[in-house]
């Protein structure tokens, strides 16, 4: 099973809008100790899940998906995974975070679609 392998530790910045890492952060695809690990170095900032606002009360930015946000706002930032990759990364990760099964499906398809203008 993949696994999350660093405790998240951020630190909200002036905007009000985007947190930065004060610590680096580990994700192990496909399983803990599997040799495929996104690393994300401390310094690095993000919005968490770029929801619109209008779906806030369903999909906050931030919430029990927020590790899987972090990690593919890296990939998306970093390219170090294909577009679909990353998403698949950030599927299998609120899978792993035990995000409900209705929010992974419409998170997912949600950046499938429209990540495109992101990536």
């Amino acid at each position: 099973m993949s696994s999350f392998t660093d405790e998240l530790i951020v630190e909200p910045m002036p905007d009000g809008r985007k947190w930065k890492l004060i610590k680096e952060f580990d994700y192990d695809i496909g399983f803990e100790g599997s040799g495929d690990t996104i690393h994300v170095p401390a310094g690095f900032v993000t919005d968490f899940a770029s929801v619109p606002f209008i779906f806030w009360s369903l999909l906050p930015p931030w919430g029990k998906y927020g590790k899987a946000a972090i990690i593919h706002d890296f990939c998306y930032q970093s390219h170090c995974r294909c577009r679909a990759m990353s998403d698949y990364i950030f599927k299998e990760a609120m899978g792993i975070l035990n995000v409900p099964k209705w929010k992974i499906f419409v998170m997912y398809w949600f950046v499938r679609i429209f990540g495109v203008f992101a990536y």
